[in-house]
């Protein structure tokens, strides 16, 4: 990537390379340099909403089929696999194999490259999607609207916690690969804006259910960027800075926390 910094990236471009980047929506990338890095990570959250929006309308209309809350959670998690060629799920199952594996740095690394997926990869990724089933499928029983938001919230927290993960001082562990295109592009005291942002926007969405129901929901966002943030630390000291599949496993794991979350209460 050109380390080009002398010309902002136009809203568009932002735009175009967060959702070029993190979805599969047919958007092309118009500019890969550092200042469109910057502002495609800091647009990243709404990148994440229109995948949740999506995910919430699948189970809503499983829903109106009459397949019952079940059938609508699984409905409702497939749709962001879809829209992400499931590259967030397969990093979630890469990383577990890489931190599973209790080797250094670059052994973990090249664990992590491997087409397969190990025995931690496998039981970390049934648990994951098990736990946003189930978390789903509570939610949409108790109210169809309820789960459908949990379904954008969760989203919208999952691409929030990778704007957070691109701050500066965090550095990418290879030279190469999306985690070395945008690692440290984004400005702290910028992702903790946006951040911020994401949490009073989740709550302001969960208003809708009454103060308690506004709080839960900038709760669990909060919550579910801190669990982000711990797992981002384990992997910088593990490997040494982030990767492409860091941030899909960012991504799945800040979605759980934050339906789990919301199922509370």
């Amino acid at each position: 990537m050109t380390d080009t910094t002398s010309a902002r990236a136009t809203p568009g471009e932002a735009l175009r390379f967060a959702f070029g980047t993190l979805t599969v929506l047919p958007v092309r990338v118009s500019r890969w340099d550092r200042a469109a890095a910057r502002g495609g990570m800091l647009a990243a959250p709404l990148a994440g909403l229109a995948v949740g929006a999506a995910a919430g309308a699948a189970g809503l209309l499983f829903l109106l089929l009459g397949t019952g809350a079940p059938v609508a959670a699984v409905a409702t998690v497939a749709v962001p696999a879809v829209l992400t060629r499931a590259l967030h799920l397969d990093g979630l199952a890469d990383v577990a194999d890489g931190l599973g594996s209790g080797k250094p740095a670059e052994d973990a690394l090249r664990v992590m490259k491997r087409s397969d997926i190990g025995p931690f990869g496998v039981v970390t990724l049934l648990l994951a999607l098990l736990g946003q089933v189930a978390a789903l499928a509570s939610l949409y029983a108790a109210s169809p609207a309820r789960g459908a938001l949990a379904a954008a919230t969760a989203a919208l927290a999952a691409r929030c916690s990778l704007t957070l993960a691109c701050r500066t001082g965090v550095p990418a562990a290879r030279p190469e690969g999306l985690g070395a295109a945008v690692a440290g592009a984004v400005r702290t005291r910028s992702a903790v804006a946006v951040a911020a942002l994401v949490i009073c926007a989740a709550a302001a969405a969960g208003w809708q259910a009454g103060p308690y129901g506004a709080l839960r929901a900038g709760v669990a966002v909060a919550l579910a960027l801190m669990a982000g943030e711990l797992l981002l630390r384990h992997c910088v000291r593990r490997f040494g800075g982030v990767t492409g599949d860091v941030f899909g496993a960012l991504a799945e794991t800040s979605a759980t926390a934050a339906l789990v979350v919301l199922t509370m209460g």
